[in-house]
């Protein structure tokens, strides 16, 4: 398998987390988002969307949204499982992760960033005001759901990792690109520091 991926990228992080936990190799392809590699013909050809990760798999399929291979990767390969059993807490685990896939991550994004400096006159104070207002509504929202749910235990849902925590893990990292702490942000940050002592993460 070859996955397109870069460093900084946030999605790109969230499946190589999978992969690690999965025990899963796949070849490694840069796409440097700061370059713009991601506009190249040739990526475009693997990724009609020009967004990373993109995952073509050994028999030439190719897949993409971290989402959708995160979730390819726990069919393919159950163990560890990274879903619960149940299909209640599956959807709950599914549902945190969003927070931080759907609600938080998708706004400040590379294209999003081109288009507020771009064609809203956006410096860098004001995209970076934006981009922690929204990374840090999407941990607010995960932080309240944590607190009040009984299933949060060490983890996002439990005492193992599940997709909830690489996503919150992602958002984490994110929001502290630009600038944000999780201090208002007890069990997040605490969840947070038990998946930063597994090598995976």
């Amino acid at each position: 398998m070859i996955v397109y991926t870069w460093w900084r990228s946030l999605a790109a992080f969230r499946v190589r987390i999978v992969l690690n936990l999965k025990g899963v190799s796949a070849e490694e392809r840069q796409v440097d988002l700061r370059k713009g590699q991601q506009h190249d013909p040739a990526f475009r050809t693997i990724n009609p969307q020009g967004a990373i990760p993109a995952l073509v798999l050994d028999d030439g399929r190719t897949l993409v949204q971290s989402m959708a291979i995160m979730e390819f990767f726990e069919e393919v390969y159950p163990t560890p499982p990274l879903l619960p059993a149940d299909a209640a807490e599956r959807a709950r685990v599914r549902a945190l992760a969003q927070m931080a896939v759907a609600d938080g991550h998708p706004l400040v994004t590379p294209r999003v960033r081109e288009y507020l400096e771009r064609e809203l006159g956006h410096d860098e104070v004001q995209y970076m005001a934006w981009s922690r207002h929204f990374m840090g509504a999407a941990l607010a929202a995960m932080e309240g759901h944590l607190r009040r749910d009984a299933q949060t235990g060490t983890f996002c849902h439990g005492d193992r990792p599940t997709l909830a925590d690489v996503c919150l893990a992602s958002q984490v990292v994110g929001f502290s690109y630009f600038g944000g702490t999780t201090d208002a942000f007890p069990v997040v940050q605490r969840v947070y520091s038990a998946c930063m002592q597994i090598d995976a993460f």
